[in-house]
């Protein structure tokens, strides 16, 4: 397999992944699934940004990639937190 294939191979899987995951988040059954599903997003979006970079080779992607992460991150602290006190009635 030559490089720009197997690229293409990592982006279409990761593009399924997605799909599942827009899939959990729309009917998921309780809002932890689809918390669960949100932060599984954004680690697909920064996969998606690391393939980018390796096949650009452009070092931004990198970046983009890392700031996506930090903030998907303290994202899905802070939809926890909100889901902590609404599900568990606290």
């Amino acid at each position: 397999m030559t490089e720009g294939v197997l690229f293409q191979v990592a982006a279409l899987m990761l593009l399924a992944c997605c799909a599942m995951c827009l899939y959990r988040i729309g009917r998921g059954p309780t809002p932890p699934d689809r918390a669960m599903a949100i932060d599984i997003l954004g680690i697909v979006v920064v996969c998606f940004t690391v393939i980018m970079a390796l096949s650009t080779g452009k070092d931004y992607y990198l970046n983009i990639g890392i700031a996506w992460a930090i903030l998907s991150f303290i994202g899905v602290i802070a939809l926890a937190k909100h889901l902590e006190g609404r599900w568990f009635d606290e």
